[in-house]
């Protein structure tokens, strides 16, 4: 799952070696963590957080299939 945000990312940023996808796995699911430069950050949340929303969707659907939670964070 990390590979799709780290794609998804490095797609849309003007930076994309400043992107950074860390995974966590604790007791309420995985969760990923993402790290864009500051001028990118808006790229990445896009217009009325509908980027963002999307990305949590794909990760939802692929956390369906693999039977888990998943929580995307971005910092």
């Amino acid at each position: 799952m990390k590979e799709i945000v780290e794609f998804v990312a490095k797609s849309i940023v003007n930076s994309p070696a400043d992107v950074q996808v860390t995974e966590e796995t604790n007791e309420r699911g995985v969760l990923i963590k993402l790290q864009v430069a500051p001028e990118d950050k808006g790229r990445v949340i896009g217009k009325q957080g509908k980027v963002a929303e999307a990305m949590r969707t794909l990760l939802r659907v692929a956390a369906a299939r693999a039977g888990t939670k998943v929580t995307l964070e971005i910092v």
